[in-house]
């Protein structure tokens, strides 16, 4: 399950007997897997600070879970690949997800815990700001050429009345550069194929005999050119409607004809030449993102908890992963082991009918514990 729970409860000897029994009852019923998760001794400052603080962690988490879930997002968009080899990329510190999380380790050297957790929380929020300033400029950038080059693409894959001819045709089907005679391009219906070799000739005066060929095919068609005297063209143009024989607009011209397949070629090559650069910054912000929400998440545990248990500092904080089907099962134990801590929230979750004054029942993560919750589904690239 990609679903976790981090939570907390006091350090004290009556809880660290609490704690062991939870951890033996959940582990022996397979409720969850369990493990500590290690929080360095932060400074706490005024509690007055700290109340302002925890309200800015909780929007600098979602801020932060938004910006990994973009990034895991637009890793497999760049990626057009399976799902498998997308989550293969969503690492931290090289590690996959579930492993750095189950073995998180404060970063000492990136959020050094001697300066005050607002200027951690701070320096965390600075971060993704830029992480999801860049990947939006970097994207912006590739979506461009790759939206271009998709558009000229797509040009190449309609039926021969509407897709672009820069593949087709060559300059030897045509007569060029005569005053008199113009090469036309007609798109004849497979089942008239018979009827267009019949009549072609025929639709108007001056048409040249002989001058039809057949240069391409689709599903539905074929290309025909036909050449005939420029003054009788849009006569031309009539019959061969009026016998459901459709005219292209076309006129052949070397050089525009030359820009549009070296467009193309430019278009492509420089997609390629983005690709790989851009794919190795979004793997390695990825990871940066990930690893900074996480640590996000160890300061909103600690700042609560010490809002919660009161000082000084002495709380245990854990991980636990649930067992899908037993999550239910998992909150009735942790209630019932907890709920010394807050008497009036254990009765609340026993009883969602009761109506105490003061307590906020519609918010269900509010528990005797403190209770904050990861949620890896969230980069799913299905």
């Amino acid at each position: 399950m990609s679903e976790f729970w981090l939570i907390s409860a006091p350090g004290d000897k009556a809880n660290l007997i609490a704690w062991e029994r939870m951890n033996t009852v959940t582990s022996k019923a397979n409720l969850s897997c369990n493990s500590k998760f290690i929080i360095p001794d932060l400074k706490v400052g005024t509690l007055d600070a700290l109340v302002g603080l925890s309200d800015d962690l909780g929007k600098l988490d979602s801020f932060a879970e938004s910006v990994i879930k973009k990034i895991a997002q637009y890793i497999g968009e760049v990626m057009e690949d399976s799902k498998d080899r997308v989550q293969e990329s969503l690492l931290a510190n090289g590690v996959d997800l579930v492993s750095y999380l189950m073995r998180f380790e404060w970063d000492m050297a990136k959020y050094p815990i001697k300066q005050p957790l607002k200027n951690i929380s701070e320096a965390l929020a600075k971060q993704i700001s830029q992480i999801e300033a860049d990947m939006k400029n970097r994207a912006a950038a590739y979506n461009n050429i790759k939206g271009n080059l998709q558009n000229l693409e797509k040009k190449t894959t309609g039926n021969l009345l509407t897709r672009t001819l820069t593949d087709i045709v060559n300059k030897e089907d045509f007569v060029l550069n005569s005053e008199y005679l113009i090469t036309l391009l007609v798109v004849v219906p497979k089942t008239s194929y018979v009827q267009w070799q019949k009549t072609y000739e025929l639709l108007s005066n001056m048409v040249v005999p002989r001058s039809t060929k057949l240069i391409a095919e689709d599903a539905e068609g074929g290309l025909f050119t036909v050449t005939l005297f420029r003054k009788v063209m849009d006569e031309f143009k009539v019959k061969a409607r009026e016998n459901k024989f459709i005219v292209r607009e076309f006129y052949f011209d070397e050089k525009e004809l030359k820009s549009e397949k070296e467009e193309m070629r430019k278009l492509a090559s420089d997609k390629k030449q983005q690709y790989g650069p851009l794919l190795r910054w979004l793997k390695v912000n990825f990871s940066e993102a990930f690893v900074a929400w996480i640590h996000i998440k160890a300061l909103r545990v600690f700042s609560e908890s010490v809002l919660r248990y009161g000082l000084p500092v002495n709380f245990q904080a854990m991980l636990l992963q649930p067992n899908k089907k037993s999550t239910k099962k998992l909150r009735e134990v942790l209630n019932a082991v907890f709920k010394h801590l807050d008497e009036v929230a254990a009765a609340s979750i026993m009883d969602t009918s009761l109506d105490i004054p003061g307590l906020q029942l519609s918010n269900q993560d509010y528990y005797p514990y403190v209770y904050f919750k990861i949620d890896l589904s969230i980069l799913d690239c299905s």
